[in-house]
């Protein structure tokens, strides 16, 4: 889903040149814990976590860049949301949610939210004001888009030698492509990811869920962090590159080995040949892993085919890849004997397997649960919801109470304010438009 815009960034610009728009609204957008407590939408204070203290500007939109913020800000980091006028245009995105996009509340969580018009010399002014006191500044611009704007590397670190300066980008900071547009599902079909999801006599296949923008954002919160980390030790801070290429080929590490003397059409797939897969059942889709042969012993006596175990011509995973057409017609008609739950059952420990399910099972699913992944978030015009909260567990930190995303330009006067504005300053910035 991560995408740029002609004027923008190189994969979900922010926008912020765009035209002026409506005014912010405003509202709580407090979250609880996974108890369901509501709670207060304002940055807490003295939050705890490991990033906590850490002041990130996220100038980012769609999903890489803001997830990625997202993980900081789960790690205990006050993160800023700052949008153009037009907004971030995640919020346009289609939704059965009328007054927000559900994407944009996903991705958005436990953020404060300012909206600047840097068109504006104002805003710009703004901006450059919050980055004397910043930590981290990520957007997701083209590469040639930051200088034109006033806010490339070069020129920020001049007035915050101690800022860490993370660029998205689609293809990278140099090459042919630079200055291209840069969505995930356009990576995933150019790295080859399409070529490989898709059947042997069948066409490419996309893999929904923005796989490359996700982990793009895992890479966006390591590179950040790692470079938090270096600053702790020489005070200084420094460019982090992220891209969408980068991030879809090193997904792919397992695959991109090209050994000296091979042809370049090659078999890479690492697929383990129709055993390990999905499968139907009587009821429901199942699916399997059976590549160990402790795991295809327990496969094979579970199911009434204890003698597919016991016959070397399929005592090895390449064996059994060999042997497909003859094995998994045997395994299918076996497990049309119960329902995909009831297998699932039935295997317990012994076979790593699920039943395909749904993303609604998992608000009440028993792990899920048992882990608190899922809280209770409000929002203005949503009212309450579930999401999810954060995906890493620190045992001396708790992390901060989850929050919601921010409405439009909910924090606006909140930030300026807490960054030392008096509320006259504010006034003249919202008359001119260039704060909403």
């Amino acid at each position: 889903m991560e995408a740029t815009s002609p004027e923008t960034g190189t994969n979900g610009a922010n926008g912020a040149s765009g035209a002026s728009g409506t005014s912010g609204t405003s509202g709580t957008s407090g979250t609880s814990g996974a108890s369901g407590a509501t709670g207060s939408s304002a940055a807490p204070t003295d939050a705890p976590g490991p990033l906590a203290g850490i002041r990130v500007l996220d100038l980012s939109a769609y999903i890489a860049g803001p997830y990625g913020c997202t993980l900081l800000s789960d790690q205990g980091a006050e993160v800023i949301k700052i949008e153009p006028p037009s907004g971030d245009n995640l919020r346009k995105y289609p939704s059965t949610l009328e007054a927000e996009s559900r994407a944009f509340l996903g991705v958005n969580r436990g953020k404060r939210g300012l909206v600047l018009d840097l068109k504006q010399p104002e805003a710009l002014d703004v901006l450059m004001r919050l980055v004397r006191s910043a930590d981290v500044l990520v957007h997701n611009f083209r590469p040639s888009v930051p200088a034109r704007l006033g806010i490339a590397y070069e020129q920020l670190r001049e007035i915050n030698p101690r800022l860490i300066y993370c660029a998205v980008t689609g293809y990278g900071e140099t090459g042919p492509n630079r200055d291209k547009a840069g969505y995930d599902q356009v990576l995933q079909t150019m790295s080859g990811m399409c070529t490989l999801q898709g059947k042997a006599d069948g066409p490419p296949e996309i893999l929904y869920g923005s796989v490359v923008d996700y982990y793009a954002a895992a890479l966006v919160a390591a590179g950040v962090a790692s470079a938090l980390f270096q600053r702790e030790r020489n005070g200084v801070g420094q460019y982090v590159g992220v891209s969408l290429l980068r991030s879809a080929l090193a997904m792919q590490s397992a695959r991109m080995i090209w050994a000296e003397g091979e042809p370049k059409e090659i078999g890479r797939d690492m697929r383990s040949g129709g055993i390990t897969g999905i499968h139907p059942t009587r009821e429901g889709y199942l699916y399997i892993s059976a590549n160990t042969p402790h795991f295809w012993q327990s496969l094979c006596d579970k199911v009434g085919l204890a003698a597919l175990a016991n016959d070397e011509r399929y005592d090895s995973v390449r064996k059994r890849a060999q042997h497909r057409d003859e094995i998994v017609p045997r395994l299918h008609e076996a497990l049309a004997a119960r329902s995909a739950l009831e297998w699932e059952a039935l295997f317990g420990d012994a076979v790593p397997c699920s039943a395909a399910r749904s993303i609604d099972d998992m608000f009440d699913d028993p792990q899920v649960q048992a882990e608190e992944m899922v809280a209770t978030y409000e929002y203005p015009g949503v009212g309450r919801y579930r999401g999810f909260r954060q995906p890493i567990r620190f045992g001396d930190s708790a992390g901060p109470a989850p929050l919601a995303a921010p409405g439009f330009g909910q924090h606006s006067d909140a930030v300026l304010r807490d960054a030392g504005w008096s509320d006259a300053e504010i006034a003249a910035l919202r008359a001119t438009r260039a704060v909403l």
